[in-house]
This record gives C-alpha cells, sequence and structure tokens, in this order.
C-alpha cells in the first residue's frame, strides 16, 4: 500500500505539460455536456494522496467504510493508490463539476483519476446507524492500565477509548489481523497503528511511542505492536478504536471484562 517510486515519478514536474493537455482536452469534451469543470487539488468530498497514505487510512480520516472508497473510485484489490491521485471520500458531497472534473482522463490534483470508464452513479444516501452485531472475535485488552476516557458517540475526540499507563509499556493487538497503516499521518492520533481484522471490522493504535510491526505484518491478538507514548497532555496513554464498516463503535463491549 505504501507509494513506490515509480509512484513518486509520476507527480515530477516533466509530467505537468501532459497534465495540462489532458485538462484542456477534457474541458473541451465536456464542454458539450453543459459539465463544469474545475481544476481543484482539494475539492469537497474529495481527498488527495499524499505520502505515506493508505485506502485504510484516508477511509478511517473521513470516518468511511474503506470498501466504500474503493467501490466509489474503482479500486480493486491489492488496492494500490498513488502520491497526488484524487479519491472521492464523500459520494454524497461530490458535486457535477468535481464528478466532471473526476472522469477519465481528467487531471484533478496534477493526477489522472483512477474511476473506471462509465457514468458515475447517482450517491446513495447512508443508512441509518444501526446497532453493530454482536462480534465473533474474543477480543483482548490492547494495553494493561486503567481505562481513563470513554467512547462517547458524535465526540470527534471520543471515538475511542483511552488507556493510561507508562511511557514504553507493551502495547498489544486486540485480534488476529493485518497491519494495513503504520504513520503519523492521522490528525490527532500521533504514531498509530492500524490492524485490518476483516472486511468489517478495523482497529486503531494511536499515540505510540514507537512501531514495534510494518505494514503489511500479520500479527496474532496479544502480540506486542508498539510502545506506548504521550497523548494529549504529555500523559503516557494508549487511544483505541474499533471501527466497524468505517463507524466508530464502542470497544468496551468486546473487551473482557476486568
Amino acid at each position: 500500500m505504501r507509494i513506490d517510486r515509480v509512484a513518486m515519478a509520476a507527480t515530477r514536474p516533466a509530467r505537468r505539460g501532459t497534465a495540462l493537455g489532458l485538462v484542456l482536452a477534457a474541458a473541451l469534451a465536456l464542454g458539450g455536456c453543459g459539465a463544469a469543470l474545475r481544476f481543484e487539488p482539494q475539492a469537497p468530498g474529495v481527498h488527495t494522496v499524499r505520502k505515506g497514505d493508505t485506502l485504510y487510512s484516508i477511509a478511517m480520516r473521513y470516518d468511511q467504510d474503506w470498501r466504500e472508497v474503493a467501490r466509489w473510485n474503482g479500486i480493486a484489490p491489492p488496492y494500490t493508490i498513488e502520491v497526488g491521485q484524487a479519491l472521492i471520500v464523500d459520494e454524497a458531497q461530490v458535486t457535477p463539476a468535481t464528478t466532471a472534473a473526476n472522469a477519465p482522463g481528467v487531471v484533478v490534483g496534477g493526477k489522472p483519476s483512477p474511476t473506471a470508464p462509465g457514468a458515475r452513479p447517482l450517491p446513495r444516501p447512508k443508512p441509518p446507524p444501526q446497532p453493530p452485531p454482536t462480534s465473533r472475535y474474543a477480543w483482548d485488552w490492547p494495553a494493561r492500565g486503567p481505562v481513563i476516557a470513554r467512547f462517547r458517540p458524535g465526540i470527534a475526540t471520543a471515538k475511542g477509548i483511552d488507556i493510561a499507563g507508562e511511557r514504553g509499556d507493551e502495547v498489544r493487538a486486540a485480534f488476529d489481523g493485518k497491519v494495513v497503516y503504520v504513520g503519523s499521518g492521522l490528525v490527532g492520533y500521533g504514531r498509530v497503528i492500524i490492524v485490518k481484522h476483516d472486511d468489517r471490522y478495523l482497529s486503531a493504535y494511536a499515540h505510540n511511542d514507537r512501531f514495534l510491526v510494518e505494514e503489511g505484518a500479520t500479527v496474532k491478538r496479544g502480540q506486542a505492536i508498539a510502545a506506548m507514548g504521550l497523548g494529549p497532555g504529555q500523559r503516557p496513554m494508549l487511544h483505541f478504536e474499533v471501527r466497524l464498516d468505517g463507524r466508530a463503535i464502542d470497544p468496551l463491549p468486546l473487551l473482557p471484562k476486568r
């Protein structure tokens, strides 16, 4: 999922002339359809891929299901993305002008859109929130300390729980899975790890001091994946989240009682 050197080379200035030509050609082609073309690096509902981004970290940033983000942008396994690529991250916010700018062959933010050919379907409204199903997993605590902050629905800074400890304490995988993001590109999370458990469940481990695993690694429940770092107020803690279909849910009902 990381961006390789070939992908980085695609963003070099030498390609700007070609990119501009594609924009102008697309503008002429779309003019007859009455669609307005906007050349914007970051339009509403669109994310421009940055170095270190993965499909999963982008979906988490916008509270979206990674499968929907992949579908909106025509991204197939192994879900490779490139620096500078414009991705739709909220279909409901995408305007006709933005849709036109994301048509195949049109450059947005300096990169051709990955969207498959053909007309884009109308945005589908999100279904109302449903109670999360009982997880089939036997989750384990990701850290040993006490819970000092709980999950609060609708609060941007309380999408999970905070667990206190000492700096350097082990942070452990709550269940088996694959590491799909390791980095510090999510604002407010510090150094964070995202683990994919299946197509529906992800878990996130934030405010780490150092990482003990790399992207792509397979981890087991209870395996040490990071060392605890400092959270808000320079207090040693782990911020732990569980995402179900892209939405943050309360992790406590999934964890064994202490």
